[in-house]
């Protein structure tokens, strides 16, 4: 076994995941079960994934605007 990190939102979706396929499953579900799943999921529709994953219209120019907000950041510290 590994161990992964994440963030904590995410860790609380996942739980929240595993609970919904706890209750449909009728037994205890683990967070690699959970994990199998998703990425069982994943694989049956594609062509979502791919549009989930594109690009926000407008999203280039907020990714700069970040960029540029954490260089000014690490200059000052």
């Amino acid at each position: 076994m590994s161990t992964i990190m994440v963030k904590e939102g995410v860790k609380e979706e996942l739980l929240r995941y595993a609970t919904e396929l706890q209750l449909k499953l009728g037994r205890r579900v683990d967070y690699n079960e959970a994990i199998q799943h998703l990425l069982r999921e994943r694989r049956k529709f594609p062509a979502l994934l791919k549009e989930a994953c594109e690009p926000i219209p407008g999203a280039d120019e907020d990714k700069e605007m970040l960029y540029e907000e954490r260089k000014r950041d690490d200059r000052e510290s």
